[in-house]
């Protein structure tokens, strides 16, 4: 049988493209802000993850040329070999001050960060408690490690405990949760899990991509929101959202960044981050440190218009993140939203089967600190018109 069989015929994908209303790969001929042009649209940025507003920051921007002068435009090999700069050192050193943690040890991706950790950490005398809604990163590095993974109700304390009951008690145990979880913006039920780690002898890494920036009075993430920083062993997170760069990290003791630094094959055999990937992370960084009040600016943009969604009867998950999904149900809706939206100005992610249960689809809609009242007026509006055409309550 040929490999390629599979390519051949209906998908979704091209069902989409023939109706005309494929929702993906539109391009920006703009940078990303929370007004963009997308083909050709002037549009209000809504499905997006800049969630400080800091992609086009002059400082960010600038920060990012000066290393290009510096350093060129790439390190062509691993941190492992030659491919380590003072800039990657430095930024280490500032982001595990900043989240009360010994030492930090960055990858070239949020994705790659995941695979690195998990893999080198859990063994085959190891098992991974996996919440059933981590993101997809997380499932990946399961599979590429040598532990076992088993997967809990999502955010169900009490499976979680019966899993962790019949564990053996000569196995490795870590308890591994997205903190804001991606496509619902639900926050973990941190202090419960971390209850139960104790009480089972687990350790806990909680993947902070989109708690970074959005969740605690300093945006420190997830443990810093339930008051729970010492309770965290691990953290993971990204630079490609509220850091606006691309790249990611781990947070630890050091002698676990040192082991995993020594040990992670995604990490050992991957080249590290561009220089000016690791000048905007920085920039950014420094920007969150010297000003809060974005963390609380996104907060506020997100719940006006998590409240004006709710006066015009628009079905969402309601959960103090800038994450907003919208009930559309069917797949097929979902996709012509998305279009019929663009046309609008306004541009919103589908989220369809598999990744919702079917007859679950979603708009998944996000927030930047720096989005407007006027604009979150326009996209209102905008999404509570296509949602009555479309016949969605």
């Amino acid at each position: 049988m040929d490999i390629f069989e599979k390519t051949k015929g209906e998908h979704n994908y091209t069902v989409a493209k023939e109706k005309g209303i494929y929702p993906y790969f539109h391009e920006l001929t703009s940078g990303q802000d929370t007004q963009v042009v997308m083909e050709g649209i002037d549009t209000i940025m809504i499905g997006s993850n800049n969630y400080l507003g800091l992609t086009s920051n002059p400082r960010v921007i600038n920060a990012g040329i000066e290393a290009l002068k510096k350093y060129g435009s790439g390190n062509s090999g691993s941190r492992f070999l030659n491919g380590t700069l003072d800039l990657h050192k430095t930024l280490e050193r500032e982001l595990a001050k900043f989240l009360h943690k010994e030492a930090v040890m960055t990858f070239s991706t949020g994705f790659q960060s995941n695979l690195g950790i998990i893999s080198a950490i859990a063994g085959m005398h190891d098992v991974i408690l996996c919440d059933r809604e981590n993101h997809a990163s997380i499932y990946d590095a399961c599979r590429l490690s040598y532990g076992e993974m088993i997967r809990y109700k999502h955010s169900d304390m009490k499976d979680l405990e019966e899993k962790l009951k019949k564990v053996p008690a000569d196995k490795g145990i870590l308890i591994v949760t997205d903190g804001v979880f991606s496509m619902s913006g639900e926050i973990c039920k941190l202090p419960e899990i971390v209850k139960l780690a104790k009480k089972y002898g687990a350790r806990v890494m909680v993947d902070d991509a989109h708690s970074l920036g959005v969740l605690g009075e300093h945006g420190r993430g997830t443990a810093e929101y339930f008051g729970l920083e010492d309770d965290v062993d691990i953290y993971m997170g990204t630079f490609s959202k509220s850091l606006a760069s691309l790249g990611g990290y781990m947070a630890s003791t050091k002698e676990v960044v040192d082991y995993v630094m020594h040990t992670s094959r995604p990490y050992i055999f991957s080249a590290s981050m561009t220089p000016a990937s690791a000048a905007c992370a920085l920039e950014s960084l420094r920007i969150l440190e010297e000003n809060p009040q974005r963390v609380k600016d996104l907060f506020n943009i997100s719940e006006y218009m998590r409240n004006g969604l709710k006066k015009l009867g628009v079905k969402i998950i309601d959960a103090p993140t800038p994450i907003i999904p919208i009930y559309v149900y069917q797949d097929e809706k979902a996709y012509m939203a998305c279009k019929l939206l663009l046309e609008r100005g306004v541009y919103v992610n589908p989220v369809v089967s598999p990744a919702t249960p079917v007859g679950m689809a979603l708009l998944r809609t996000s927030y930047t600190a720096t989005h407007t009242k006027a604009q979150m007026d326009k996209a209102m509006k905008a999404i509570k018109e296509v949602l009555d055409i479309l016949g969605v309550k």
